[in-house]
């Protein structure tokens, strides 16, 4: 039995950090990931090596997968469903994935003939995240790389923005929240990234389509999905699509809204900010961790913001297990 059950892209992350100066050369766009395809990826190494700027990090990585490794190292049960290349990159990923407490079914997972996705993350002196990502064989991930018996008994069914993105899974997630709702389990929706909202907004539509019961953004993504202007307006309009709305904003408070009762709950001051990847990811696995164990919504994002405010002080989305479990102590006991 698991407390939640996640579907997102495989990706192993590669981090390197730059200046801005070489961020402009890139051409990307700050704060944003722009998909790629290997030949593009490629060229970005080697501009990349050219610059002098060597590899500070690689480890497992997406959205969805940043959030259940939050959870499970919380002490939460949790269920990863995703597609890998059966090569060297999708054995690490599977590898890392269990080692951090996450399960997974590689019969699932795993596609013989394709390769496994990856992502460019460059970190500038001010903490901010770019991200260049080659989805591989992830861009095709379907319904077959379901495993739906093991939604039966999970309270939480957890879809990462990103796949909307990905055509290929729109039949699988359909039946997911299809199946999710006559069993009567909960389902949450990270937006994950501007770019999803700005390019993908009709995907998200059909994610969110007769609601959900929780939705996870920042105030980026949530005023451009909303057309509005405001933290508050885009809350009150991201209400009538989900009881549950979290809206965080970087250093400043995040805004909560549980069933039309909206509470604001401050960000955790630090010294300074070293890598902003994954900070929303561990947000919302360390707020649903909460949530899962009936804590009240302040609660919920007091735990959240510790989490968050230790990610971002550091290099890389994931903390340790013994990180994340001091932390849990200091806030829940």
């Amino acid at each position: 039995m698991y407390d939640i059950i996640a579907i997102g892209n495989a990706l192993l992350d590669t981090e390197f950090q730059i200046t801005d100066e070489t961020l402009t050369a890139t051409g990307l766009t700050r704060g944003n990931m722009t998909l790629a395809d290997l030949d593009a990826q490629n060229e970005l190494f080697a501009t990349l090596s050219q610059t002098g700027n060597q590899i500070a990090k690689q480890a497992g990585g997406g959205s969805a997968a940043n959030s259940m490794v939050a959870f499970a190292s919380l002490g939460g049960q949790a269920f990863y469903q995703c597609r890998v290349g059966d090569d060297d990159k999708g054995k690490f990923y599977l590898n890392d994935l269990k080692a951090s407490g996450v399960s997974t079914d590689a019969s699932f997972a795993i596609d013989h003939d394709g390769t496994t996705g990856s992502c460019v993350v460059l970190v500038t002196p001010d903490g901010e995240r770019t991200m260049q990502t080659h989805l591989g064989t992830s861009s095709q991930i379907n319904q077959d790389n379901i495993k739906f018996d093991t939604l039966k008994n999970a309270s939480w069914l957890y879809l990462e923005g990103y796949l909307a993105m990905s055509p290929s899974i729109t039949t699988g997630i359909m039946q997911l929240r299809q199946f999710a709702k006559e069993n009567g389990i909960k389902v949450a929706v990270s937006f994950a990234d501007p770019a999803v909202v700005k390019f993908a907004k009709s995907g998200l539509d059909e994610m969110l389509l007769g609601g959900v019961d929780a939705i996870f953004c920042n105030l980026e993504e949530a005023k451009t999905y909303t057309g509005t202007t405001c933290q508050e307006s885009a809350i009150k309009s991201l209400g009538k699509l989900a009881g549950l709305v979290v809206i965080t904003n970087g250093s400043e408070p995040t805004l909560i809204a549980n069933q039309g009762d909206v509470i604001s709950v401050p960000s955790m001051n630090i010294d300074k900010v070293v890598d902003t990847n994954g900070a929303g990811d561990n947000y919302a696995g360390a707020f649903l961790y909460a949530l899962t164990r009936n804590h009240a919504p302040d609660l919920c994002g007091q735990l959240a913001a510790h989490v968050a405010a230790s990610v971002v002080a550091q290099f890389g989305p994931r903390l340790t297990s013994q990180e994340y479990q001091a932390i849990k102590m200091k806030v829940l006991g």
